[in-house]
């Protein structure tokens, strides 16, 4: 099933200086998005400009219609942090509403942690939710006094965590590899010449990291797995006899090709003294005398 588009021009009035909250509503039950529509249809300064009921079409949506907000159902797909990872990594300037099935700490946090913006119950009263999306696309966060809590007592967790205690997170042998490999700084080309693998390859192993340890990008991937010790028996392949080289080594190689080139250039043959140049007198430097015997 396509996109399903809401014509803008069915939501009449205005808000404040003309401008709207302009929200998708992405969402697995119609009954539900009808109920969101009828909630909004009340309100002067939002105006609903988009639906879907798959995460394909939600990301259809996003990338069709111009929104602030999108409310976004967790039970969308298996992964709804992933899911938001990649739609903001697509759409930087979009602010996201997850509505979850219930209280869940580990995925309120996790989600948190990934860049949603508001993160809402299913049970939520309707002016809660209207609240919600005015603090959200005013550029504020909102959570329920419990999410409130969860991040509170996870920042002071964090806080007071032994600086080298180990994760309990477990990553696979090959994801040991790369995360070893990146904390030497290497880029993704080399790991994948090094583990014997693509570059795309390599970008969706550290993704699947970045989500297991909590980390956002390489550099909190390096110092988190420096910090923990997670990489420390690890051994770095190394890279393969037919891997290309490295610049060095094609600037080594250029400069034996030259210097090769001009010996051959400036070779002078003495077997026939009439070949050889006339003395001149030139303001460039001498030429050294040639030696009578070879021997």
């Amino acid at each position: 099933m396509a996109t399903i588009p809401v014509s803008v021009e069915e939501k009449l009035g205005t808000g404040e200086n003309g401008q709207f909250v302009r929200v998708i509503l992405a969402d697995t039950q119609a009954i539900f998005r009808a109920g969101l529509r009828k909630v909004f249809a009340l309100e002067d300064d939002i105006r609903v400009v988009g639906q879907a009921e798959t995460l394909v079409q939600t990301q259809s949506a996003v990338a069709k219609f111009s929104a602030d907000v999108l409310i976004f159902e967790a039970a969308l797909t298996p992964n709804p942090v992933e899911a938001i990872i990649n739609l903001l990594r697509q759409h930087p300037s979009l602010r996201i509403v997850v509505v979850t099935p219930g209280a869940d700490e580990d995925l309120t946090l996790e989600l948190f942690r990934r860049g949603a913006h508001g993160i809402v119950s299913r049970e939520v009263e309707p002016e809660l939710l209207v609240e919600c999306l005015r603090k959200v696309a005013a550029g504020e966060t909102w959570l329920d006094s419990q999410g409130v809590r969860w991040v509170m007592e996870a920042y002071r967790n964090q806080n007071n965590r032994p600086a080298g205690s180990r994760p309990k997170v477990q990553l696979t042998p090959k994801e040991m590899l790369i995360v070893s490999c990146v904390t030497q700084g290497m880029k993704n080309k080399e790991i994948a010449l090094r583990v014997g693998t693509t570059e795309q390859v390599v970008k969706n192993y550290l993704r699947k990291v970045y989500d297991k340890l909590g980390v956002a990008d390489r550099l909190e991937l390096a110092l988190y797995c420096l910090n923990h010790h997670v990489v420390d028996n690890t051994k770095v392949p190394p890279l393969p006899v037919s891997a290309e080289p490295t610049n060095l080594a094609k600037a080594a190689a250029a400069g034996a090709s030259a210097s090769t080139a001009i010996s051959a250039s400036s070779a002078i043959t003495v077997s026939d003294p009439a070949s050889q140049p006339s003395p001149v007198t030139p303001a460039t430097p001498a030429i050294p005398a040639i030696p009578e015997k070879l021997s």
